[in-house]
């Protein structure tokens, strides 16, 4: 028998081998693909729910159908109720605004039935002329039609020209208020324990003091006592998984976006000295002690990842369970799906979600459909709402 030619030799034999095993797979839609192209993916249905914005940053539901929200550069918040925006009689003039920073994170009481609380992470002015980042405490009227301030429950967060101003909210199961901030662009923010920047913070949605079980909670600085995780860059977003687990989203510079399962007093790593040296590693594992990883990173080039909530529903199919995060400068949104144990198994990037432009965040409305802030600015800014197709 004549021996096979060398090349058939080859191509047969890779038949027989199988490929290797993918631990991971990122499965993105293509722009003309439709969403049922993705295995188990349900047809999604998007409307723009609320027309007409500006920098939309954040969104909430406080009853009784009405959304409030939050719009960065106005400074206001807004109620929209029955088809109708209304403006929230609100100190839209004690709010600094500049570049990154203005009227940012938006939260709600769980008990806000009751208490009629909210809270805001936004700009604000200090004595002297000075400014700075700090969240706030607020009381809505019956009707909410006026915000009346309750108190200051932190601030000082460093700031610059605005950029990296943060500023997310989040309050957790167990009733603590957490706060991602950004390091102001000043590069020994994220690992300075005394600087409020580049941090995840935990504390007293009432008192505002710090969180008992704070890992610095002891220490004679005030500032470290709130510190819950440090090393951060800009944290767009955070999120609670269902098992209870707290993750952050955070910018990258002009690589790795990152997505953080949160360790008690971890050190996340950035450290852009000297100066603010955007070269370095989002996670430098050259510095002392121990750094986490990041759960999922962009690589490069960065999405300009922001905010974003695990989602949850059967109605929502394969991406039941996903970390659904909004991207800006790549304008679309990510359903990152993580094994029990965090790690990193699927991203999914429905198309119907990739022709509305830059996206701020993601949020789960009470009935289970997702509303989404737009960020394109320039008055023509919407909030989406998606469902799935019956």
């Amino acid at each position: 028998m004549r021996p096979l030619p060398l090349a058939l030799f080859l191509a047969l034999l890779a038949l027989l081998v199988p490929p290797p095993a993918m631990a991971v797979v990122d499965n993105p839609t293509p722009p003309h693909a439709p969403a049922a192209a993705q295995r188990g993916v349900p047809s999604l249905v998007v409307y723009k729910q609320i027309k007409g914005l500006d920098h939309p940053w954040d969104v909430v539901s406080i009853g009784n159908g009405r959304m409030l929200f939050t719009q960065r550069d106005k400074a206001s918040l807004t109620v929209w109720e029955k088809g109708k925006k209304r403006r929230v009689q609100f100190p839209s003039g004690d709010v600094w605004v500049s570049g990154e920073t203005g009227l940012l994170g938006l939260e709600v009481d769980p008990d806000y039935a009751k208490n009629h609380r909210v809270y805001t992470c936004q700009g604000g002015f200090t004595a002297g002329g000075g400014h700075d980042v700090r969240v706030v405490a607020w009381k809505l009227n019956q009707t909410a039609t006026r915000a009346t301030k309750d108190k200051m429950l932190v601030g000082g967060f460093p700031t610059t020209s605005g950029r990296h101003g943060g500023c997310r909210l989040l309050i957790t199961r167990n009733g603590s208020l957490l706060v991602g901030t950004g390091d102001a662009a000043h590069g020994t923010n994220p690992e300075n324990l005394h600087s409020l920047g580049g941090k995840t913070l935990r504390l007293d949605r009432f008192t505002g003091d710090p969180w008992p079980t704070n890992p610095f909670v002891n220490n004679r600085n005030a500032n470290q006592r709130y510190v819950q995780t440090y090393g951060h860059r800009n944290v767009q977003g955070l999120a609670e998984r269902a098992d209870g687990s707290l993750w952050n989203i955070e910018q990258g510079t002009y690589r790795d976006d990152e997505v953080n399962k949160l360790v008690n007093g971890g050190d996340y790593g950035y450290n852009p000295v000297p100066g603010y040296n955007e070269d370095v590693p989002m996670t430098d594992q050259s510095l002392p002690g121990k750094q986490h990883e990041a759960r999922w990173s962009s690589g490069d080039p960065t999405l300009a990842c922001s905010g974003g909530t695990f989602v949850y529903g059967e109605k929502w199919g394969a991406l039941n369970g996903s970390l659904a995060v909004a991207v800006q400068k790549s304008t679309r949104v990510l359903f990152i799906k993580f094994d029990e144990k965090g790690n990193l198994v699927r991203v999914r990037t429905p198309a119907p979600l990739r022709q509305f432009g830059r996206i701020r965040t993601v949020v789960q409305a009470p009935n289970g459909d997702l509303w989404i802030p737009t960020d394109n600015g320039g008055g023509k800014d919407s909030i989406l709402r998606v469902t799935v197709k019956r």
